[in-house]
């Protein structure tokens, strides 16, 4: 015989009845088959509100009308469905139900309060109607039925609404239970009856938790639980992208799960499975083909060692601490008895060697009743500083990683932690049973839903997850989210994640929860957005997301955005940018850029100030961490000027060459910014600092590419027009280095400490002499590099290499992922 429970879910209405019959007279038909079913979906929340609604005073007509509408409904679309439903006969018994109810609600009314026994017997009367509509089916269709009433076999102790069952006893009153063979049994799930024979109830959700005594009454050979997902995941599915379903499961890694909040399994249903070696299977009602989970005590060949992540919200942890507590024999059993005399359950206890300290979490729901009774408890020990007052912290969540094969690897304790601080997590406590089953950290509850995808991410997924936010749809953001979107499938095939969330420009902010659809429409939408850009924004928005890797990708050159990279990287965020103001702005601000980056463990990228795409500052910082020195630097690191440089050697003007660079893209949209030398001064800057000078950008000696006698004021027209008046100092300085087998470049030159940017004649066996049309080339002498330079060379102008540079350092936020 199998015994088969269907949730509120799977009986939301009628469809979902019938479905449930064909299920079970399948399984009736292989081998007998008891049926425990819960109320209709809904219905016991709605007693339940009813229950406050009466205790409140309140008019409780409403939503008792509603209640009566709703199993009213189900019973008429089965006889609508039904030829042979006895509807009549079922209308009888839900209106004497309705008067009981009424009954009850009336009388709570009248005392202003809910007695528990009261409340007991209205909880349970959804399941009564339950599988008196489920027996009312099956005799539509000629099927003999049997209902149990679990009040008369299910012997339970404790609270009213919160009971534990005696499975023994109950077994032993199984014992004289007969029943014809042909028949199909069906038993209300979440009741049974205390010793006095008064109705209690097994906690909410509890009819797992009747299914499973049901089976160990019976010698089941199979528990069921029909409910509305394929099985057991490695995590929530709700709440973690790419959750896995599970083949199998112990009754150990079982418990565990459902223990700490794995919401498919009630926490009290594998003790009687497992006590009796029953399988339990966990099923979908909605996908009946689906294989399920199978509980028992075959372990997975599959996931062989972490089954699963789960977390209990609402917790609190009480710290009983003091001087007392050092040496004192019975102080601990004290404080867990005081727990244990109100029924208070306690999910996690830790303490600390020297024995100064206690803690443990309980749910908030008991948080102030615990406080009160410690402290009263505690009373003469607190009052005499034997204790110090009792410290309660609310708000948080606890975190588990469960799975038999955690006993037999090594590491994994160290791989929890790690992606709990990738997640950037505190753990407030943490605990380890000494079965190595599983592992516990306490942390904030907000930070919960973080904690576990990181963690799933590190144990069960390939994948890993860049969430971008860019500021600046200038040239190089618009291109930048073109490569994107481009190469989302290769992205995909090497098991990344990139998202866009968000984008930003001067005016306005668009965000979007599922990630910015990047092929269609983005800049209509960010035109259409009605917020602007801020910290407390994005921060709001990572947050509500849960997003694990949030990446800030500045592509402006705005100084305002720049100061706000410490801000940035202390709220969580990676920042990859190509803005060089920050990176230029005083050296204090420089170093604690870096000493936030540190702190906060965040990556802060830059690698796009100097080079372009160029490997510049990766390779710099390689150098100096491996104990080279830098000796002298000289570099062209304007594409804009290798450009118009190289247009010279080619026979045109000044003017001409800057024009042409402007309608190619090449130069800013003012020229001015690039011929005053200030760009190429900023990244001579950045190269001196990674070098670990300690230069201001007041240090630089900059010459200008335009004299100083020249007038560059006014507006860009009016610049471009004036410009052909220093064609012919450019053409003398020109014919001179020609003269001398020499050509024209903009350097910058680092060297002795000095830096200085400026025009250079340079032979044809410097190694500058052929860079141009957009070139960049750094020559790096140093201590291991002498007498011949380390030479850095390629395109560094243009919005194409430089957005590819941005995405590479994109890329390097990923975190890394250690396998075991």
């Amino acid at each position: 015989m199998k015994v088969l429970k269907f949730g509120g879910s799977s009986l939301a209405d009628s469809k979902r009845y019938l479905t449930v019959k064909d299920i079970s007279l399948a399984s009736h038909q292989e081998g007998g088959a008891a049926v425990v079913l819960s109320a209709p979906k809904g219905v016991t929340n709605a007693l339940s509100l009813l229950c406050e609604q009466a205790s409140a005073g309140k008019d409780f007509g409403e939503l008792y009308a509603k209640l009566g509408m709703t199993l009213n409904g189900i019973a008429d679309d089965l006889a609508a469905t039904l030829p042979a439903f006895r509807r009549a006969r079922l209308a009888s018994f839900i209106d004497t139900v309705l008067i009981e109810l009424k009954q009850h609600l009336e009388g709570i009314k009248l005392l202003q309060c809910a007695p528990e026994q009261i409340v007991a017997k209205i909880l349970s009367l959804g399941e009564y109607v339950s599988v008196n509509l489920f027996s009312e089916i099956l005799a539509s269709l000629g099927q003999k039925n049997h209902i149990i009433d679990p009040v008369s076999y299910i012997v339970a102790e404790g609270d009213y609404l919160d009971s534990i069952a005696d499975v023994a006893v109950s077994k032993a009153r199984f014992a004289d239970f007969i029943y014809d063979k042909q028949e199909t049994l069906i038993m209300p799930g979440f009741v049974a009856a205390n010793a006095e024979g008064e109705k209690v109830t097994l906690g909410r959700n509890g009819s797992d938790y009747s299914a499973a005594i049901l089976a160990a009454c019976l010698d089941a050979d199979c528990c069921e639980i029909w409910t509305d997902v394929d099985g057991v995941y490695n995590a929530d599915p709700n709440q973690v992208e790419g959750a896995v379903l599970l083949d199998k499961l112990t009754y150990q890694e079982a418990m565990e799960l459902s223990y700490f909040g794995a919401k498919v399994l009630h926490p009290k249903t594998i003790g009687p499975i497992a006590q009796h070696h029953i399988p339990c299977l966990i099923r979908n009602t909605l996908n009946p083909s689906a294989p399920g989970t199978l509980i028992g005590k075959e372990s997975s060949e599959i996931w062989t060692s972490v089954k699963g992540i789960s977390h209990l919200d609402d917790m609190t942890m009480f710290n009983v601490a003091g001087p007392g507590m050092k040496g004192m024999v019975g102080m601990a059993s004290r404080v867990f008895e005081v727990m244990s005399n109100a029924n208070i359950s306690i999910s996690l206890i830790t303490q600390s060697s020297s024995e100064y300290s206690i803690s443990f979490c309980i749910h908030s729901k008991d948080a102030d009743k615990a406080q009160n009774l410690l402290e009263d408890a505690f009373a003469l020990e607190l009052a005499n500083n034997l204790l110090d007052p009792i410290e309660v912290r609310h708000e948080l969540a606890i975190v588990t990683l469960v799975g038999d094969g955690m006993r037999h690897s090594k590491g994994l304790a160290a791989k929890f932690f790690t992606s709990l601080a990738q997640a950037r997590v505190n753990n407030v406590a943490i605990a380890q049973g000494s079965s190595e089953r599983s592992i516990s950290t306490v942390i904030e509850r907000h930070r919960a839903k973080e904690a576990v995808k990181v963690v799933h991410q590190n144990f069960f997924s390939n994948s890993h997850s860049i969430d971008v936010f860019l500021v600046g749809c200038g040239n190089v953001g618009k291109e930048l989210l073109q490569q994107m979107a481009r190469q989302q499938p290769l992205l995909a095939d090497r098991g990344i994640s990139l998202k866009v969330f968000g984008i930003a420009n001067s005016k306005k902010l668009l965000l979007n929860p599922q990630g910015i659809d990047l092929q269609n429409g983005w800049a209509e939408s960010l035109a259409g957005a009605d917020s602007t850009f801020s910290l407390d924004r994005l921060q709001e928005f990572v947050q509500q997301n849960s997003l694990v890797n949030p990446v800030i990708v500045d592509c402006t050159s705005n100084e305002h955005i720049a100061s706000q990279y410490v801000d940035l990287m202390s709220a969580g965020f990676h920042v990859v940018t190509p803005n060089k103001k920050a990176n230029t702005c005083d050296i204090a601000y420089y170093k604690k850029l870096r000493a936030t980056a540190q702190q906060t463990n965040r990556q802060f990228l830059y690698e796009t100030t100097v080079g372009a795409g160029l490997p510049v500052i990766d390779n710099l910082q390689k150098l100096i961490f491996a104990g080279d020195e830098l000796k002298r630097f000289e570099g062209i690191l304007s594409g804009s000027l290798s450009y118009v440089f190289g247009k010279l050697d080619e026979g045109l003007s000044l003017s001409e060459a800057t024009a042409v660079a402007k309608e190619s893209g090449f130069t800013e949209p003012d020229p001015r910014d690039d011929l005053s030398g200030m760009d190429v001064a900023r990244k001579l800057l950045i190269m001196a600092r990674e070098a670990d000078l300690e230069l201001e950008l007041s240090d630089i000696e900059i010459e200008s590419v335009l004299p100083s006698s020249f007038d560059d004021s006014g507006t860009i027209e009016d610049f471009l027009t004036n410009l052909p008046k220093i064609d012919d100092h450019y053409r003398q300085l020109i014919d001179k280095a020609r003269a001398e087998n020499k050509v024209l470049r903009y350097v910058g030159t680092i060297e002795k400490g000095h830096c200085r940017v400026a025009l250079k004649a340079v032979a044809s066996d410097h190694p500058l002499y052929s860079i141009k049309d957009g070139e960049n080339a750094l020559a790096i002498h140093s201590h291991y590099y002498q007498p011949i330079p380390y030479v850095i060379r390629g395109y560094g102008a243009g919005a194409t290499v430089t957005a590819a540079g941005v995405f590479a350092d994109v890329l390097r936020t990923m975190p890394w992922k250690q396998d075991i």
